[in-house]
């Protein structure tokens, strides 16, 4: 009989381990297995009101590390009279290095994410590639929605995984997120299933993902907590959060003929372009920006206080985009309280 060491539906990095009440379980399934160690299915729950497991063996006792253990954890709504978020329809503030949550609204509603959803593209991308990788546009970055953000790629374009990344995120360009996902999916939908994949692997399980832009999609929907999960996985990559962090980006990039391709932009993020301040004592390390009809104005950051602690804040269907900014900045006041 042959024994393994997988676990089903948990992320690979976390550890596993079972309560007392269980231990009669297990010892009974090892004693029929004759395996020491069996799959045991435990997959996150946003809702569950038990978060850990502990385990017991006969040769040692202790606590192991929980699925969340560095993760905050949110209910649908904590501290809401502390910030007048009127405008938006959810919105969280988390703490990292506390594991808080500092407020939260509406934070597990399923709602459009707009170009927020570039971040989970921009994940994917990291896991599976190299920023030296050469990506070539094909005929579908061809997006001929009006008002979709574009980088202006033709067929034939070529540029590299670093550029791909850096014009994705700091321009919210449409194109580009089509030429990644076929680069590292083969085709776009196959890419989307890695996105839902690596969503559920992280416990973002109230989200879905259609296309890797953002464009409107019934089946296309993020929650405000999971949207934190999936910033926060992203954040790992010291790559992302120097474009995150990023002004504008300039850069040359070749057509299929080997002509050279010029493109400059500044960020969408008001915060870096001076439209937004934030507040005192608040440093603001980055973000990404999304907004259609549907989705209205979204908005995730990372930001760090005096103390150089982190913390992920999010905004999803705000009214407005000036409105938007003011509440943000607002909710990033709690910080200093």
């Amino acid at each position: 009989m042959k024994c393994t060491n997988k676990v089903v539906g948990l992320h690979p990095r976390r550890k596993i381990c079972f309560t007392k009440g269980m231990l009669a379980a297990s010892l009974c399934l090892i004693l029929l297995t004759g395996c020491g160690r069996n799959d045991y299915p435990m997959p996150y729950d946003a809702y569950s009101t038990n978060s850990s497991f502990t385990i017991l063996s006969a040769d040692q006792a202790g606590r192991a590390e929980t699925f969340a253990a560095d993760l905050c954890i949110a209910n649908e709504n904590y501290n809401e009279s502390a910030v007048d978020m009127s405008e938006a329809e959810a919105a969280g503030l988390f703490s990292l290095g506390d594991k808080q949550t500092l407020y939260a609204k509406n934070v597990h509603e399923k709602l459009y994410p707009a170009s927020l959803t570039k971040v989970m593209t921009a994940l994917v991308a990291l896991k599976n590639g190299n920023r030296e990788d050469v990506l070539t546009a094909s005929a579908n970055v061809k997006i001929t929605e009006p008002g979709a953000t574009l980088s202006g790629l033709k067929q034939g374009d070529k540029m590299t995984l670093d550029q791909a990344l850096r014009i994705l995120l700091i321009h919210s360009a449409n194109d580009v997120a089509v030429m990644i996902a076929e680069q590292y999916g083969g085709t776009v939908e196959n890419f989307c299933e890695m996105m839902n994949e690596e969503a559920a692997a992280i416990g973002a399980t109230n989200c879905h993902f259609s296309n890797p832009h953002g464009l409107t999609d019934e089946e296309h929907y993020v929650t405000a907590y999971d949207m934190y999960l999936i910033f926060n996985e992203a954040c790992k990559y010291e790559l992302f959060k120097e474009i995150i962090g990023m002004s504008s980006y300039s850069t040359v990039y070749y057509d299929a003929a080997g002509g050279e391709i010029s493109f400059e932009k500044a960020s969408t993020n008001w915060y870096f372009n001076g439209k937004a301040t934030a507040p005192t004592g608040i440093t603001m390390r980055g973000g990404k920006t999304g907004t259609t009809s549907a989705a209205r104005n979204c908005l995730v950051l990372l930001s760090s206080d005096r103390s150089g602690k982190s913390y992920i804040s999010v905004v999803l269907k705000s009214s407005e985009r000036g409105v938007m900014y003011t509440e943000m900045t607002e909710l990033l006041e709690l910080i200093q309280k």
